[in-house]
C-alpha cells in the first residue's frame, strides 16, 4: 500500500496486493508506523536482487530444481479499482489496525463519480464503507451537513453510510431536489444507482425544505432520479397541520426533459344560467422539443361546452410562433323557457415570426386575430372590458422576397382581414400582391453623384393586385361570401426630382402616372319594377388612367430668445418648418356618364362614373383641381440652468414637441359644391413632469359661416358677424404614468385580444388559467428586504396610470362637450406579501362611474391567492383562486368564479 501525504493537500491512496514474505511484512509495518503515523508520505516497493550471471563454458550445464514449494495463497484483490483523493482542514488520521481513515472538519473525499463533503468522514477500507456526518461548532451547534453527489444525483442528509462495492447506501434525513420538487426523508435506502426507497418522506416546492409552509407526507416511496416517484398513502399538510386531502397512491413524473405530457385536472364551478360545470379539463401533449399542444375543455350541465387548442412552436435561428383556437357553444337557461338562447362563437389567434438571420432576403410573418364579432363580449372564459369594447379585429399574413439585382426588385404576397365587431362587417384581401423596382436615376453618370435638377430625376415602378371580399359575420367562410369578390390591379410610375433654391429652400417636383384595371363596373339607371334608381353590376375587364403634377418647397427657420446666463431660463429655441405645395390634376370627364332618374326618362344633371365603389377607389375627378397647400410645424425647446450647482452645462427641456397647422386652397372651386378654403387643422403635443405626462390636443378652425340649417355657406364667418374662424371641434387627451418601482410592464396579450396594453380597463384575465399573477412580475427581493415585517414596509411600491379625455363639438352650433371622462388605475404593494389594485373612472357627461375593477393578491410563498371583482355593469363578475405556483403541481388549486351578466 502506498500512502502519500502533503499538508492540507489532497491525499492519493492506491492499494496493491501484499506479498507473504516475512521480511516485507516487517518492513511494511515499520514504514506504516514511522511514516504514515506521522502523516508523511512514503512508498513501499518490493525489489529482488538479480541473480548472478552464469558464465558460459564448454561443460554441460546442470539444472538444479528448487525443492521449496510455491506459495499457494492467492494475492487479495482490492475493492478499490481507482484512486481516492481526500483532504481535511484539521486532520486526516489513518488507523491501520482498524482499517480506518478519519477526516475531520471540512472533510472532502473523491472516488470516481462519487463526491462527498462533510464535517467528518470515516472510510473503512476493509468493509468497503464510508460514513459521513455533522460536527459541532464552538457553540455546540451541529454544522457542516454532508453533501453526497454521485453523477447527476445530489443528496444533503444529516448522515450517510455508503458501500463502494455494492453501491448501496443508508441515508438519514436526506434532502434532495428533483426539478421544482424538494424531497426530505427520515431514512433513505439506496438500492443501486437508479433506485431509492424512502421512509417518512415529504415532498414540497417550498424553498425552505426543513420548515416548509406545506408538504405532502408519505411513508412508502420508490424514487427513480430523473424519471419518477411512486408513493403510497399521501396526505397534504399545510403549516404542519394535516388536511383531509389524501390519496391512496400517487405518481410524480420526474423527467429530465423540459416538459412532459400529462392530464390537466379540471376545476369545479357553478352558474345560475348554465348550471354546474367542470372547467379547464384537458391534456398537455409534449410532442417534441420544438412544439407542443394543449387541449382544454369546459362542460356545463345545461349542455354548454367550450374547447380550446393552444400550441407553441419554435426552431432556433429559424422561426417561432403560437396558435390558439377557441370555440364555445353557449346555452343560456333551459329549452322551453322564454330566456333560452343558444349561440356558437369562436376565435382564432396565430402569431408567427421568422428569424432574419435564417434568410435576410425573405421574410414570413403572421398576426391573426379573427372569429366571431361577439366573442370577447360573450365569452365565458375572458374577462376584460378593453377587449369587450374593441370595435376592430385585424389580421395579416405576408411573405416578401428581395432580389439583389440592379436595380433591386422585391415582391410580397399577403392576406389581410379587417372586422368591425359592432357592425359585424368583414373586409378581406385574398391575396394582395405587391411588386416594386427601386428608383432609377437615368441621368447619373459613372461617378454616381446626384446633384442638380437633372441628375436627381428618378423614376420607379410598382404594381398592386388585390382580390377583395366584403362580407358579414353570418356569411363568413360560406360560399356566399365570394359572390361579391372584386379583382383588380393598379400600376404606378412616379417621376420626381429635388434641388435647392437660394441655398436654403428645398424643392421637390414630380408627376405620377397610374393605370387601374378592374373586373367589375356598375351601370346606374331607373328600375321601373322597383320604382327607384339602382346600380347594376357589369362583369368584365375595364380600366382607367390618371396622372397629376405636384411640387413643394420647404425650409427650416431657427429662432432663439436669450434671457441671460444668470437667469433660471437662459434661452428658448423656436424651430419652424414651413411647407408650401402645389398639385394639379386635370379633368377626366370621359370616365363619367349620365343616367335617368325617373320613369319619364329625364336625364339626371348629376353624372356618375362606372368605377364607383371600385377596388382602388373611384375614377379621378370630373373637374380640374388646382390646390395650394400650406403647412407649418413648430417645436419649442428651453435651455434651463441645472439645479445641481456642480454641473456647468445647462439642460435642455422640450416645451412643445409639436405644434402643427395645415390648410389648403383650391383655385378650381366653384363656390357651390366645392369651397376654396379647407378648414385649418391644428394639432400638437408635449411631455410634462419629467416626460411622464403625455399631452395631445387638436382643433378644427373653419373660416366659413353656416346658415340656419347648419349647412356651410360660401361666406366667411367674419363677414357674417362672427369671428375670423369658427371652431367646429376640439379634443384634449392627457396620459400620466408614474411609479416608485421602475418601469411598469405592459399587457401584450390584452392588446393582442383587442384591448389596451395598460390596466385602465382592468387586467386581461383568462378565467380558465389563474396561475399567472394579475400584477407585473418583479425581481426577487434582496435579503435585506426579507427582514422587513410582513405587515409594515417603510417604502410601499406602487404605480399609477391616469387618462383624461375631453371632446368639444360645434359643427352645427350645438356648442357642447360630447365627451369628458377620466380613468385611473392604481397598483400597490400593501405589504411585502399583499398586493392590491383598482381600475375605475368617471364620465362627467353621463354623470356616472365607468368600468371599475378591484384586484387583490397574496403571496403565500409556494402558493398564490388572488381575487378580482368587477361590481358594475353587464360585465360584473368575481374570481377567486388559490393554488401552487409551480407548474409541476399546478393542478393543486381551488378556483371559484361567478358568471357575468353578458
Amino acid at each position: 500500500m502506498t500512502c502519500q501525504k502533503t499538508s492540507h493537500n489532497f491525499t492519493k491512496i492506491a492499494f496493491k496486493p501484499l506479498h507473504t514474505n516475512l521480511f516485507n511484512i516487517v518492513l511494511l509495518s515499520f514504514f506504516l508506523t514511522i511514516g504514515c503515523g506521522k502523516l508523511y508520505s512514503q512508498e513501499i516497493k518490493n525489489k529482488k536482487k538479480p541473480l548472478p550471471a552464469v558464465k558460459q563454458t564448454d561443460k554441460p550445464v546442470t539444472t538444479v530444481t528448487d525443492t521449496i514449494k510455491l506459495d499457494t495463497v492467492k494475492a487479495t484483490k482490492t475493492f478499490l479499482d481507482g484512486k481516492i483523493k481526500y483532504k481535511a482542514k484539521d486532520y486526516a488520521k489513518i488507523d491501520q489496525k482498524r482499517k480506518l481513515i478519519t477526516l475531520y472538519n471540512e472533510a472532502e473525499l473523491y472516488y470516481k463519480d462519487v463526491e462527498l463533503k462533510s464535517g467528518i468522514i470515516i472510510l473503512n477500507y476493509e468493509t468497503n464503507e464510508v460514513y459521513a456526518g455533522r460536527i459541532k461548532d464552538s457553540a455546540g451547534v451541529l454544522t457542516q451537513y454532508p453533501n453526497f453527489k454521485q453523477g447527476a444525483s445530489e443528496v444533503q442528509p444529516d448522515s450517510i453510510r455508503f458501500n463502494f462495492k455494492t453501491k448501496k447506501a443508508l441515508i438519514f434525513n436526506s434532502r434532495t431536489q428533483q426539478g421544482e420538487i424538494n424531497i426530505k426523508a427520515a431514512v433513505t435506502k439506496k438500492e443501486n444507482d437508479s433506485v431509492y426507497f424512502l421512509k417518512g418522506a415529504r415532498f414540497t416546492t417550498s424553498t425552505d425544505i426543513d420548515n416548509p409552509e406545506y408538504y405532502f407526507q408519505t411513508n412508502k416511496v420508490k424514487f427513480v432520479p430523473g424519471k419518477k416517484i411512486v408513493v403510497g398513502v399521501t396526505n397534504l399538510v399545510i403549516a404542519d397541520v394535516p388536511t383531509p386531502v389524501a390519496l391512496p397512491f400517487a405518481f410524480f413524473p420526474m423527467s429530465e426533459e423540459k416538459s412532459v405530457s400529462g392530464i390537466i385536472i379540471p376545476s369545479y364551478n357553478d352558474s345560475n344560467t348554465r348550471g354546474f360545470s367542470l372547467q379547464n379539463m384537458g391534456y398537455y401533449f409534449a410532442l417534441s422539443d420544438n412544439y407542443d399542444l394543449t387541449v382544454l375543455a369546459d362542460y356545463y350541465t345545461n349542455g354548454s361546452y367550450a374547447m380550446r387548442f393552444e400550441s407553441a412552436y419554435a426552431t432556433r435561428y429559424k422561426y417561432r410562433g403560437n396558435l390558439n383556437i377557441r370555440f364555445e357553444n353557449q346555452i343560456t337557461s333551459e329549452r322551453g323557457y322564454p330566456d333560452y338562447q343558444k349561440a356558437n362563437i369562436y376565435n382564432i389567434q396565430w402569431s408567427h415570426s421568422k428569424d432574419t438571420k435564417s434568410n435576410p432576403n425573405s421574410t414570413f410573418s403572421a398576426s391573426v386575430n379573427m372569429g366571431s364579432s361577439k366573442y370577447f363580449k360573450q365569452s365565458i372564459n375572458q374577462a376584460n372590458i378593453g377587449s369587450n369594447l374593441n370595435n376592430n379585429l385585424s389580421s395579416s399574413i405576408s411573405y416578401s422576397k428581395t432580389f439583389n439585382t440592379v436595380p433591386q426588385a422585391r415582391f410580397s404576397i399577403s392576406a389581410t382581414h379587417q372586422q368591425n365587431s359592432q357592425t359585424e362587417e368583414i373586409l378581406m384581401t385574398l391575396p394582395t400582391f405587391q411588386g416594386s423596382i427601386d428608383r432609377i436615376y437615368p441621368f447619373v453618370g459613372k461617378d454616381g453623384i446626384k446633384k442638380g435638377i437633372f441628375k436627381n430625376i428618378n423614376f420607379q415602378y410598382s404594381v398592386t393586385g388585390k382580390n377583395q371580399i366584403k362580407t358579414t359575420d353570418s356569411l363568413f367562410f360560406k360560399p356566399q361570401m365570394f359572390d361579391n369578390a372584386q379583382l383588380g390591379m393598379q400600376h404606378t410610375i412616379p417621376i420626381s426630382t429635388n434641388f435647392k433654391v437660394f441655398k436654403y429652400f428645398s424643392v421637390t417636383a414630380g408627376t405620377n402616372y397610374q393605370e387601374t384595371w378592374v373586373n367589375k363596373t356598375i351601370e346606374r339607371g331607373y328600375d321601373t319594377e322597383q320604382a327607384k334608381v339602382v346600380d347594376k353590376t357589369i362583369n368584365g375587364f375595364d380600366s382607367f388612367r390618371s396622372y397629376n403634377l405636384s411640387t413643394s418647397m420647404a425650409t427650416t427657420i431657427y429662432g432663439t430668445f436669450n434671457f441671460g446666463d444668470d437667469k433660471r431660463i437662459q434661452s428658448i429655441r423656436h424651430v419652424m418648418r414651413p411647407n408650401v405645395s402645389y398639385s394639379y390634376t386635370p379633368s377626366f370627364e370621359r370616365y363619367y356618364d349620365n343616367y335617368t332618374i325617373d320613369a319619364s326618362g329625364t336625364i339626371s344633371t348629376s353624372p356618375y362614373t362606372r368605377f364607383e365603389g371600385g377596388l382602388f377607389g373611384s375614377a379621378p375627378g370630373r373637374t380640374n383641381s388646382n390646390i395650394v397647400g400650406f403647412s407649418l410645424s413648430n417645436t419649442f425647446e428651453a435651455k434651463v440652468r441645472d439645479r445641481d450647482s456642480t454641473k456647468t452645462e445647462p439642460k435642455k427641456i422640450m416645451l412643445l414637441n409639436s405644434l402643427n397647422f395645415n390648410t389648403s386652397y383650391n383655385f378650381s372651386a366653384d363656390g357651390k359644391e366645392t369651397l376654396a378654403w379647407e378648414p385649418i387643422l391644428v394639432s400638437g403635443g408635449t411631455q410634462l413632469l419629467n416626460n411622464k405626462m403625455n399631452v395631445n390636443f387638436g382643433a378644427t378652425l373653419d373660416p366659413y359661416a353656416i346658415d340656419n340649417n347648419g349647412k356651410k355657406m360660401n361666406t366667411f364667418n367674419i363677414d357674417n358677424g362672427g369671428s375670423l374662424f369658427r371652431m367646429t371641434s376640439a379634443n384634449l387627451t392627457l396620459n400620466y404614468s408614474f411609479s416608485n418601482k421602475g418601469t411598469k410592464e405592459t399587457n401584450n396579450q390584452s392588446q393582442r385580444n383587442g384591448g389596451r396594453n395598460d390596466d385602465l380597463f382592468g387586467t386581461n384575465t383568462d378565467l380558465n388559467d389563474s396561475r399567472k399573477s394579475q400584477f407585473a412580475e418583479e425581481e426577487p427581493k434582496k435579503e435585506k428586504d426579507d427582514a422587513i415585517a410582513e405587515f409594515f414596509n417603510s417604502k410601499i411600491p406602487w404605480d399609477m396610470t391616469l387618462a383624461y379625455s375631453l371632446t368639444y363639438s360645434n359643427a352645427a352650433r350645438q356648442n357642447e362637450i360630447v365627451g369628458n371622462s377620466i380613468m385611473v388605475s392604481v397598483n400597490m404593494d400593501i405589504t411585502p406579501k399583499w398586493k392590491g389594485g383598482v381600475s375605475t373612472g368617471y364620465d362627467f357627461v353621463q354623470k356616472g362611474i365607468t368600468f371599475t375593477q378591484f384586484r387583490f393578491e397574496r403571496d403565500l410563498l409556494s402558493w398564490r391567492m388572488a381575487f378580482n371583482y368587477t361590481p358594475l355593469g353587464t360585465n360584473s363578475n368575481w374570481n377567486f383562486f388559490i393554488g401552487i405556483k409551480s407548474g409541476v403541481l399546478s393542478d393543486i388549486k381551488w378556483n371559484k368564479r361567478s358568471t357575468s351578466n353578458r
